[in-house]
């Protein structure tokens, strides 16, 4: 069984928004609050960071999908989502319908392979 993925938005003392996936979200942050090698590049030199949203996906794939469209969501959505306005699943339903699709493909595939 694979580990969960996370996105998550990490908020900036310049009031700017990061946006990143991760199987771990506390060791993620605590790399970036760090500042070395394994910090993003775009958070260097701007601390405090503040952790203010993140959510559990099924997997990778979807957690890379919803990295890629969160990031060009406008500022007014992404402030929604981290205050609790709105929902991942509401701004993009269709990746999570996707993702129901392909777990049950998996949950049949595996069915047949415990009958054969």
């Amino acid at each position: 069984m694979s580990l969960p993925w996370y996105i998550y938005m990490i908020k900036t003392c310049q009031n700017t928004l990061y946006t990143g996936v991760t199987t771990d979200v506390e060791r993620r942050f605590k790399e970036h609050q760090a500042g070395g090698s394994k910090g993003a590049r775009f958070l260097k030199g701007k601390a405090p960071l503040t952790l203010v949203w993140y959510e559990q996906v099924c997997h990778k794939q979807l957690a890379m999908q919803l990295e890629y469209r969160v990031k060009r969501l406008s500022r007014t959505t992404k402030d929604k989502l981290v205050v609790g306005g709105t929902s991942i699943t509401c701004i993009f339903p269709e990746l999570f319908a996707q993702a129901d699709v392909d777990k049950s493909d998996r949950a049949s595939e595996m069915e047949g392979n415990i009958n054969d």
